[in-house]
Formats: structure tokens, sequence, C-alpha cells
């Protein structure tokens, strides 16, 4: 969970169809599978699974490792897994929508939607825009770091309880600041109460109506208040606690601190789906042009060839096969999983997921390779 796109600049700095993967041959091994064992070798994670659509409709699920450490139980091809930070791009959609629907307007201030809510050093509701919430352009403080041991102790936290913790810290810059940008989780905190303040109804009920049910994916889901299972077949998920320590089984936590910036389960071959319909251009079914175009208008991440737009990043592919290419998607890690998903506007997907939280720039670095060889020809 914690600053997952300071760990994409860390680590930059340092089958068959329908659910079987392709076998690896002699003269040529499956680049996806590859990236994924040198995923388990280098974050020691016990397991890792992947989901990958070619541009002709084609899918290859993969599996690496185990999917309990302690059992030795096989891994379970497409199984449910936390996806943190995804869950962001979830969230943007739905205010997208209401923006779409003139419900909530991106250059708005915050003040506007949550009179007196957000103060705090350096921090006014009154100069803060929806845009800059969904761009991480806000200057407000990340409160990640400060949650960890609830969501591990299984300890339930409002919105406006995570929220009183992240507004303990002072502005990181000025809302709109040139040349800043800070990943924040507290962008998406404030913007998941705005869709329930405009919409009148919970946030993960709109998530659901809005996007899950209209585009069918069936194993994905936004955790009720105090559910700390995971409902479906899933890998267990895993811990570090410290570096080089023995990973402890933390598949069961509360996910409510993350809530609209990562608490979100899912499958691989769902993410898959989602981003698909997302860059779709005619008969897009989540988002119209306007909006599309407004959430893939980027700022400099200042991480090279990366940008970030509304609830979605930018990022350059350099393909062996010389096809270069730009990348649509999102990451996200929790205690437990590590995930990374997106697409081609040619049609290429790619999802791929860890069964250890990310704690490091080279094993973020690693889970986005593996993403990437699956979108390269």
């Amino acid at each position: 969970m914690r600053k997952r796109l300071a760990l994409t600049a860390l680590a930059l700095a340092t089958a068959v169809t329908a659910g079987v993967a392709a076998p690896a041959t002699a003269a040529r091994p499956d680049p996806v599978q590859q990236e994924l064992e040198t995923l388990l070798r280098s974050a020691d994670a016990p397991g890792a699974l992947a989901s990958v659509m070619d541009r002709n409709g084609n899918v290859r699920t993969y599996t690496s490792g185990a999917g309990d450490r302690d059992t030795h139980a096989k891994m379970p091809r497409d199984g449910q897994v936390r996806i943190g930070s995804v869950t962001k791009t979830f969230t943007a959609v739905v205010v997208l929508q209401l923006v779409g629907e003139g419900e909530i307007g991106l250059d708005d201030p915050v003040e506007e939607y949550l009179p007196g809510l957000v103060r705090g050093k350096g921090i006014d509701g009154h100069h803060i825009t929806v845009r800059q919430l969904l761009q991480h352009t806000s200057g407000l403080p990340d409160y990640e770091d400060d949650v960890t041991n609830d969501i591990l102790e299984r300890r339930y936290l409002s919105p406006r309880d995570a929220l009183d913790v992240a507004l303990r810290h002072e502005a990181v810059f000025a809302p709109g600041a040139k040349g800043e940008w800070g990943y924040s989780s507290t962008n998406y905190l404030v913007a998941g109460l705005i869709v329930q303040k405009v919409a009148g109804r919970p946030l993960a009920e709109q998530i659901d109506k809005r996007i899950i049910q209209p585009i069918g994916l069936r194993h994905t889901y936004f955790p009720a208040p105090g559910e700390t299972t995971v409902r479906e077949r899933h890998p267990q998920g895993y811990r570090q606690d410290s570096p080089g320590a023995t990973p402890r089984n933390v598949t069961e936590i509360d996910p409510s601190a993350s809530w609209a910036g990562g608490a979100m389960v899912s499958t691989n071959s769902d993410l898959n789906r989602f981003f698909s319909e997302l860059l779709k251009g005619d008969g897009n079914r989540l988002l119209d042009e306007d909006q599309r175009a407004q959430m893939r208008t980027t700022v400099d991440m200042k991480v090279d060839g990366y940008n970030a737009g509304l609830g979605i990043i930018s990022m350059p592919l350099s393909c062996r096969s010389g096809d270069n290419r730009v990348a649509w998607g999102h990451s996200g890690g929790i205690p437990g999983y590590g995930t990374w998903a997106a697409a081609t506007d040619d049609g290429r997907i790619a999802s791929v997921t860890m069964t250890l939280e990310p704690k490091t720039g080279q094993a973020m670095g690693h889970l986005e390779a593996a993403m990437k060889a699956g979108l390269c020809p």
C-alpha cells in the first residue's frame, strides 16, 4: 500500500487461450513466466499470478510458487486478491461519471462539497480542487504509514477517522504548485467522501452500481465494514516485518483505513476487463469521450516517462520487438499483496499480482516488469 509510485521510481533507478499458460520452449521461454520466476526469487514472495490478453482477445493465465506458504497448496489460477491502490482508478471513474452528469466540477474547490472538513497546517479545502485530488497535485499529506497497524490488527477506521489521522500532518506543498507532484492516498479519501456527499449513497454501492455490475466484474467487490476475509478462492497473502524476515500470513486484515484508495478485492482477469473497458473508444460503458480525455490529461510524475492522469498512470513500454508504445494503468499494494494492471490502446492488457506486500523498489520493479512483458508483442 505505502507509496507505490515512489517505489516505482526507486525501481527505475536501480499458454494457451482461456486460462492455461502457454508452455515455454527452449528457443523462446515465455517472458511473463520468466518475470514471475524472477519476481519470486528477488522478492522472496511465496507466489505470483497473472492474466494477459492480446489484441485478438486471447487470454493466458499464469501462476508461480505456492498459494499457501505453510501447506504448499497449489496457487489458484485467477484467484481473488486485494488490489490495494488499483482501487483509486475505480474511485476516479465514479467521480468522472458524476462530473459527466453535472454533479461535480473538476475545478471546483473541495470546500464546495465538504464545507469546513478539510483543514490543517497549510491545508484549506477552499484552495484544493477535485482535479488536484485525482491527480495528486493537492499537496495533501499521506496518511498510509499511520494506519498500517490498524489494518493489520483488524481495527475498523471510518473514512472520517482516517481523514483525522491524515490532517494531523502538514501540507507537503501548496495546491497546484508548479512542478509539484506527490502521491497521497489522502486525496482519494477526500474524493470518496465527495462521492458520498453528492450521490447521497455509500461509495461501495456507487462503485458496484456504476462499474462492477455494468461491465460484469463477477469477482470484484468493495469489502463491507468489518469484513476481514477474502470471499472466494484466493492465494494467501504475506508480509515481511523487516528485510530478510520470514513472511507471515496477513490474508485476513481490515482494509477499511485504505477505503477509497485501496480496499477493493478483485482478480487479474476482472482487472483486465476493467482496464479494457476503460480504454475503449466507441461503446465505452464507463466514461464518455470528454471524461476519458480528462482522465488521460497528465502531469509529470518526476519519473522518466511516467505521467499521472486522473486515477491512472501512463508509462512507456520498450518492447524487445522494437514495437514501443504507451501503457495506461495503476499499481497497488496492501499488506499481503502487490498488483500492477495496465492496458494499451491497441487492446493488449495485463494484470500481475505477487502474494507479498511489495516494500522495496526492486520488488515493485520486478512486478512491473512482469506486467510489461504481458503487454509487449
